[in-house]
Protein backbone atom coordinates (compact mmCIF):
# COMPACT_ATOMS: atom_id res chain seq x y z
CA UNK A 1 0.00 0.00 0.00
CA UNK A 2 2.78 2.39 0.66
CA UNK A 3 4.82 1.18 -2.21
CA UNK A 4 1.50 1.90 -4.92
CA UNK A 5 1.18 5.53 -2.76
CA UNK A 6 4.44 6.63 -3.98
CA UNK A 7 6.78 5.40 -0.71
CA UNK A 8 9.52 3.96 -1.26
CA UNK A 9 9.82 1.11 1.49
CA UNK A 10 11.82 -2.04 2.75
CA UNK A 11 10.55 -4.47 4.93
CA UNK A 12 12.74 -7.19 7.14
CA UNK A 13 11.23 -10.45 8.73
CA UNK A 14 12.02 -9.10 12.48
CA UNK A 15 13.76 -6.52 14.27
CA UNK A 16 16.73 -8.26 14.59
CA UNK A 17 17.05 -8.41 10.36
CA UNK A 18 16.19 -4.93 10.83
CA UNK A 19 19.05 -4.37 12.99
CA UNK A 20 21.45 -6.42 10.99
CA UNK A 21 20.92 -4.65 7.46
CA UNK A 22 18.81 -1.23 7.78
CA UNK A 23 20.95 1.93 6.99
CA UNK A 24 19.42 4.50 9.07
CA UNK A 25 21.45 6.81 7.09
CA UNK A 26 18.96 5.94 3.96
CA UNK A 27 15.58 5.78 6.06
CA UNK A 28 13.37 8.45 6.16
CA UNK A 29 10.82 6.73 8.86
CA UNK A 30 10.10 3.67 10.60
CA UNK A 31 6.54 1.61 10.51
CA UNK A 32 7.08 -0.93 13.26
CA UNK A 33 4.74 -3.83 14.79
CA UNK A 34 4.73 -3.80 18.19
CA UNK A 35 4.39 -7.77 19.07
CA UNK A 36 7.47 -9.20 16.78
CA UNK A 37 9.05 -12.67 16.90
CA UNK A 38 11.83 -12.26 18.99
CA UNK A 39 12.11 -8.19 20.11
CA UNK A 40 10.01 -6.05 20.07
CA UNK A 41 9.09 -3.20 17.78
CA UNK A 42 8.92 -1.05 21.27
CA UNK A 43 12.36 -2.85 22.40
CA UNK A 44 13.96 -1.83 18.94
CA UNK A 45 12.86 1.79 19.11
CA UNK A 46 14.76 1.87 22.31
CA UNK A 47 17.68 0.30 20.99
CA UNK A 48 17.88 2.26 17.84
CA UNK A 49 17.83 5.51 20.35
CA UNK A 50 20.21 4.47 22.79
CA UNK A 51 22.67 3.94 19.83
CA UNK A 52 22.22 7.85 18.82
CA UNK A 53 19.97 6.66 15.62
CA UNK A 54 16.57 8.89 15.73
CA UNK A 55 14.06 8.16 13.43
CA UNK A 56 10.81 8.85 13.20
CA UNK A 57 8.51 5.48 14.50
CA UNK A 58 4.86 4.69 13.79
CA UNK A 59 3.68 1.97 15.81
CA UNK A 60 1.17 -0.68 14.78
CA UNK A 61 -0.41 -3.01 16.58
CA UNK A 62 -3.53 -5.63 16.66
CA UNK A 63 -3.52 -5.47 20.59
CA UNK A 64 -5.23 -2.69 23.27
CA UNK A 65 -2.32 -2.29 25.65
CA UNK A 66 -2.70 1.27 27.16
CA UNK A 67 0.33 1.24 28.72
CA UNK A 68 2.47 -0.06 25.79
CA UNK A 69 0.51 2.65 24.05
CA UNK A 70 1.12 5.09 26.75
CA UNK A 71 4.71 4.37 26.93
CA UNK A 72 5.43 4.51 22.95
CA UNK A 73 2.97 8.21 22.62
CA UNK A 74 5.40 9.33 25.47
CA UNK A 75 8.60 8.54 24.00
CA UNK A 76 7.67 10.55 21.05
CA UNK A 77 6.28 8.25 18.34
CA UNK A 78 4.69 10.16 15.55
CA UNK A 79 1.63 7.97 15.49
CA UNK A 80 0.24 4.64 17.50
CA UNK A 81 -2.50 2.60 14.81
CA UNK A 82 -4.54 -0.14 15.82
CA UNK A 83 -5.08 -2.54 13.21
CA UNK A 84 -7.15 -3.07 11.16
CA UNK A 85 -6.89 0.98 10.42
CA UNK A 86 -7.63 3.20 7.21
CA UNK A 87 -4.70 3.19 4.83
CA UNK A 88 -5.49 7.03 4.96
CA UNK A 89 -4.11 6.91 8.36
CA UNK A 90 -1.01 5.74 7.82
CA UNK A 91 -0.41 7.36 5.17
CA UNK A 92 -1.11 10.69 6.97
CA UNK A 93 1.51 9.47 9.53
CA UNK A 94 4.55 8.46 7.19
CA UNK A 95 3.64 11.89 5.28
CA UNK A 96 4.28 13.56 8.90
CA UNK A 97 7.02 11.24 9.91
CA UNK A 98 8.79 12.11 7.06
CA UNK A 99 8.14 16.01 7.16
CA UNK A 100 9.65 15.28 11.16
CA UNK A 101 12.64 13.56 9.77
CA UNK A 102 13.32 16.90 7.55
CA UNK A 103 13.58 19.01 9.72
CA UNK A 104 16.29 17.77 11.61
Amino acid sequence: MLNANGFATEGHSSAEAFLRRANASRIGCVVLDIHLGGMSGVELWHRLKASGVNLSVIFITAVEDEALELEAVKSGCVAYLHKPFPAELLISAVNRALTASSGD
